[in-house]
């Protein structure tokens, strides 16, 4: 998260384009695209890209270290679908809790299956009643980080951890 949007933040970078991995970007970005009248980036885009990029480790990684890498997945098509499509995509992805716990737990590697729970819980955090941020919520990252640190307290989440 080094190049996080800073939750005091008060005016857009300037930066004319969006940048980033659109497999980790936020539904709204994707959506809007290259939209003129886009919403200037917000740490809530940051905090849902958090969400994707561990969705994406724990579907495609085996292992620490590096063990694993290129595990295929159902979701390499978002790198070859439009801005808007992943958009889509990724909003279909979330928005049933039911669906997504099916997909994860199908999907998830065996390393990262200890997870599912855990990223749940994230998803509740991020995707209230499944859907997108529409206002900013600054309580949103302490809520995630203690998501994330009641999870390293799990046991089966410290078994597979080696702790």
């Amino acid at each position: 998260l080094d190049h996080a949007i800073r939750l005091d933040r008060t005016e857009n970078s300037g930066a004319r384009g969006r940048t980033g991995t659109k497999v980790f970007m936020s539904i709204g970005l994707l959506i809007q695209g290259d939209n003129p009248n886009q919403k200037p980036h917000s740490f809530m885009d940051d905090l849902e890209s958090f969400f994707w990029l561990l969705f994406w480790i724990c579907n495609h990684y085996t292992g620490p270290c590096g063990r694993g890498i290129g595990r295929q997945s159902g979701y390499e098509i978002w790198n070859y679908r439009s801005l808007g499509e992943v958009g889509q995509l990724k909003a279909g992805t979330v928005a049933s809790e039911q669906d997504f716990l099916t997909r994860i737990t199908a999907d998830f590697t065996d390393y990262f299956a200890p997870l599912v729970p855990w990223v749940i819980r994230l998803r509740r955090e991020v995707f209230p009643g499944g859907l997108r941020w529409k206002e900013e919520d600054r309580t949103l990252y302490e809520r995630m980080k203690d998501v994330l640190r009641r999870a390293m307290e799990d046991p089966a989440v410290m078994a597979v951890a080696g702790r």
